[in-house]
């Protein structure tokens, strides 16, 4: 019997690994395609005027109606989808009640992340991907789409569908706002935990 340090390369990193999604993983797991992104995506970005760091969470009802959303400020450079499930699983606790009494999901749940950096899937996305999957089903949602917005606009993830604007810079160019170009200014007054 030999005695000697095992490589850490093993159980921690495999673990870590596996709590990530790349684009491919994340449609085959037969995420609902949205049916017109683009309102979407607007009508979470007027709800919440997310500055990049900023996750916004919605939960929309079989008929397409937005029923609860949450935004909140997420630590940049966490590649870990376990630390992204517990952000989500917590705000989301915080708007909705779960529906695991359900034999089947019936409600959806959509993920959008301001962020810094180019349009394309990061590793951080993978964990968002990872976490949002995780939190929907035990919260007894359907995981929807993840969008990212960045400089350059929209990116549905994993669907190829992209546009222009809202983008990760239109929240300080709002006619009118009191906090234009101040990051954390009163915009953080009108974020909203929950939908009207």
């Amino acid at each position: 019997m030999t005695i000697g340090f095992v490589p850490e390369t093993s159980s921690a990193a495999t673990s870590l690994a596996s709590r990530t999604l790349e684009p491919a993983e994340w449609a085959g797991i037969g995420v609902p395609l949205l049916a017109n992104p683009r309102d979407v995506i607007k009508d979470l970005h007027a709800r919440h005027l997310p500055s990049p760091s900023t996750a916004v969470i919605a939960v929309y009802d079989p008929d397409g109606r937005i029923r609860a959303s949450a935004s909140f400020t997420a630590r940049s450079g966490v590649v870990d989808g376990w630390e992204r499930r517990n952000a989500l699983l917590s705000h989301l606790r915080r708007v909705i009640p779960h529906d695991l009494r359900l034999r089947k999901p019936v409600r959806t749940a959509v993920l959008m992340v301001c962020r810094d950096g180019g349009p394309g899937w990061t590793e951080e996305d993978g964990a968002w991907m990872w976490g949002l999957r995780d939190a929907c089903t035990l919260h007894g949602l359907r995981s929807g789409s993840y969008v990212t917005l960045t400089i350059d606009g929209w990116n549905v993830i994993g669907e190829n569908r992209v546009g222009r604007t809202p983008n990760a810079a239109s929240w300080s160019r709002r006619p009118g706002d009191a906090a234009h170009g101040i990051p954390g200014g009163t915009t953080q007054a009108l974020r909203r935990a929950a939908a009207r």
